[in-house]
């Protein structure tokens, strides 16, 4: 892998590969070319090729990029090669939605552990997993290697479940709350705000025409 540094959009666009590559794989598809890539996924050729060439020389000038070699090597580069441990906060509507779905999840990712402080909420299960209260999250994250935390709480309880992930140990946040989260500069966090991008499609909606302005 190269030293310099790797850009946040060049990481997310791996699973983006990664999800297309699997396709193939299940239609037995052998090679790939950064042409066909582009293609299918909307990209530019060169830009999948200069992503991948970051971290190793994966392609053959002539035949492209072996499909399996390609999804082992990807799901190397972001740690999917490992067993990852997830925790939820959050056992409302979003919360029990996103647990049901870690049952369809096929990598190394899987949500272990869910908490609550709901009295109502706590001792019931979603997806097999018992909703525990959120006193136990410091300790449960740290006796089951819990590395990343996933926020369904509302907004003005989301800091203070973030500051309770990073005490107990935790690396990674995805944050769903509606509000900017402050952690340590070793934890990485995403913000998933469906608000802000729904509000952000109504631009779209103008029909090519131009918005006009009241300023001179």
């Amino acid at each position: 892998m190269k030293s310099e540094k790797i850009s946040d959009a060049v990481v997310r666009r791996l699973p983006v590969y990664l999800r297309f590559l699997n396709e193939l794989s299940l239609r037995e598809v052998p090679t790939v070319s950064s042409q066909e890539l582009g293609q299918k996924l909307d990209l530019n050729p060169a830009q999948i090729r200069k992503d991948l060439a970051y971290f190793g020389d994966f392609g053959r000038k002539g035949i492209g990029y072996d499909v399996s070699y390609l999804i082992e090597k990807i799901r190397q580069i972001l740690n999917l090669d490992q067993q990852i441990n997830v925790a939820l906060v959050g056992a409302g509507n979003l919360g029990q939605a996103l647990s049901n779905y870690n049952a369809y999840l096929k990598d190394n990712m899987k949500i272990v552990a869910v908490f609550d402080a709901a009295p109502s909420k706590i001792g019931t299960k979603i997806n097999n997993i018992t909703v525990q209260p959120i006193d136990e999250l410091v300790e449960t994250v740290q006796a089951m290697n819990i590395r990343i935390g996933i926020i369904t709480v509302p907004d003005f309880e989301a800091q203070r479940v973030a500051d309770q992930l990073v005490a107990a140990g935790i690396g990674a946040i995805l944050n769903f709350a509606p509000t900017i989260l402050k952690v340590p500069s070793e934890v990485r966090i995403h913000a998933a705000d469906f608000t802000t991008d729904l509000l952000s499609l109504a631009y779209y909606l103008n029909d090519g025409k131009e918005l006009t302005s009241n300023e001179s």
